[in-house]
């Protein structure tokens, strides 16, 4: 069975990405599962997609825990512990990254085992129409070697064609680059072995308090009451800002966060709303000192408390 999970960001089309993937395996006669995973739905937001395709009936459910093949779209989140890039990996996971940072400097980077590739962008590519998932795509069935340019190309019109010939032509334009480039590695990634039945790992429960309905399920009819509504419980990771490291640049951070959640005070240093910051760790991946770690939640609020 192929194992195979795509990582990027919200609005970078990952998602549609991984129904290309399963929709040209299927095309080929295999079995197929494809899901996206993701919390908020907004841009820049942490998601992967995972695809399994076999010739054999799939029984697996959930997330991958062994992939054969992890495609990054956007190399800011290997730093992000919640993204879970490198979760999984082992001697025998193909890691692809869309960077131009060589492989090597990668390999040694992060330490894996496993074979690491390098997808460098095109002179151009930010000004063309279509998905940067068509890429990844592309990159995903060239590596396996067993689905033909035809079934991709089709899987694309199939996925992409509700937005219209101009995001068709773009993406089978991106695509097929990606399919010639990466000509010589068809067929490097292999079928992973079947998983046993007794290897799965108890959940990690969390005990949650019940409330009444009044406060566990209220309605906001006011306008203009957004401010309200605390989008920090949403959060799992805390960015916290290192005082002694911050240059105070925060027309950086306060500028990537997609939810507005840094200000800045009258000293011009960058302050956090933690009551709106849902966690997405942009901030973290920004910033030019590294003045921003990540700590999770349950630790910073054991900090706070003591």
């Amino acid at each position: 069975m192929y194992r195979i999970r795509l990582h990027g960001r919200g609005g970078q089309g990952i998602k549609t990405a991984g129904r290309i993937v399963g929709s040209a395996f299927f095309a080929e006669g295999y079995e197929v599962q494809d899901a996206p995973r993701y919390g908020a739905e907004r841009r820049g937001a942490p998601l992967f997609a995972t695809v399994r395709a076999s010739k054999r009936p799939i029984r697996e459910r959930g997330s991958i825990r062994r992939p054969d093949l992890v495609v990054v779209a956007d190399a800011t989140l290997i730093p992000v512990a919640s993204a879970g890039v490198l979760a999984g990996l082992d001697e025998r996971s193909t890691l692809l990254i869309a960077s131009d940072v060589a492989s090597d400097v990668w390999r040694e980077r992060l330490c894996v085992a496993g074979p690491v590739f390098v997808l460098p962008a095109e002179a151009g590519e930010r000004d063309e129409t279509g998905f940067l998932g068509a890429r990844c795509a592309a990159a995903v069935v060239r590596m396996v070697g067993v689905v033909s340019r035809a079934s991709l190309e089709g899987a694309i019109r199939e996925e992409i064609g509700p937005l219209g010939e101009r995001a068709v032509a773009g993406s089978l334009s991106r695509a097929l680059r990606v399919w010639e480039q990466l000509e010589d590695r068809s067929g490097c990634v292999t079928e992973g072995p079947e998983d046993a039945a007794d290897v799965s790992e108890r959940p990690d429960w969390i005990d949650l308090p019940f409330d009444p309905a009044r406060v566990s399920a209220p309605d906001v009819f006011g306008v203009a009451t957004s401010v309200q509504v605390r989008t920090g419980l949403w959060r799992t990771m805390r960015p916290l800002i290192d005082r002694d490291v911050c240059r105070g640049c925060a027309w950086v951070c306060s500028t990537f966060c997609p939810d507005g959640a840094i200000g800045v005070d009258a000293t011009g240093a960058p302050q956090i709303d933690y009551d709106h910051c849902k966690g997405c760790l942009v901030c973290v991946a920004v910033c030019p000192p590294h003045a921003i770690r990540a700590v999770p939640e349950r630790e910073a609020a054991a900090e706070e408390a003591m």
